[in-house]
């Protein structure tokens, strides 16, 4: 099996340093970037498994970089946001990130994530399961396709596994921890905000009106299932 490609996105050379090695040490192979200018051009040049992309940057922020990448990649994106922030965790989650990790950061943390999110999208590309239908809503594993009414609903990584995941148990409730353990691949770290806001990106690309959903519903103070009468 060939090594993930990561690229690892950052302005601060001794962070790149530090995370390049200890990535190469798991047996990654590891591209550094130090703008998001560059980063958003190799990003469109080259194949990559993963991007570990910072908030600040210079040229381009992380954010735009994100916001762009979604316009023509699927790639997983870890952003990496300032401690205090927790604005920006949520706004890179909006805007397509599937997940985030806070600086300063340990290493044991940040390789956990990284395996976490790619274990995941190779599951993602199995091709496993049957087709599953619920109303106008069909998901095809085979083809990696999500579609409503009979056009193509783009989806992330992990808002196609979320659906996934709900879909093949309909009518199951589960909290917002076991979903990160169970999509994200998580059985320590990780912020039930996560789910919240997939959910909430998941639900506007695939309700009628969001705001009151049919497909993926609210058991209040416990999480989330999928309508098990469509």
């Amino acid at each position: 099996m060939s090594k993930a490609h990561i690229l690892v996105v950052d302005d601060e050379k001794p962070i790149v340093d530090i995370i390049k090695f200890n990535l190469e040490k798991e047996g990654y192979k590891v591209t550094a970037s130090y703008d998001g200018e560059d980063a958003l051009n190799r990003i469109k040049s080259e194949n990559y498994d993963m991007v570990l992309l910072d908030v600040m940057l210079p040229k381009i922020d992380g954010f735009s970089v994100c916001k762009k990448v979604r316009e023509f990649s699927d790639v997983p994106i870890i952003m990496i946001t300032a401690k205090a922030d927790e604005v920006d965790k949520v706004l890179g989650l909006e805007l397509g990130a599937d997940d985030y990790i806070t600086k300063p950061f340990g290493i044991r943390e940040l390789i956990a994530r990284v395996r976490a999110n790619l274990r995941r999208t190779a599951l993602s590309s199995v091709q496993d399961g049957k087709v599953l239908k619920a109303g106008a809503l069909t998901l095809n594993p085979e083809t990696f396709e999500v579609k409503k009414n009979g056009k193509v609903v783009e989806l992330t990584v992990r808002e196609y596994e979320l659906l996934k995941f709900l879909m093949s148990q309909k009518g199951q409730v589960f909290s917002r921890e076991e979903l990160l353990e169970k999509v994200w691949g998580y059985e320590y770290y990780g912020d039930v905000r996560t789910v919240d806001v997939t959910v909430r990106r998941l639900r506007e690309k695939i309700e009628d009106n969001p705001s009151e959903p049919t497909f993926i519903l609210t058991k209040r103070g416990i999480g989330y299932y999928f309508n098990p009468n469509i």
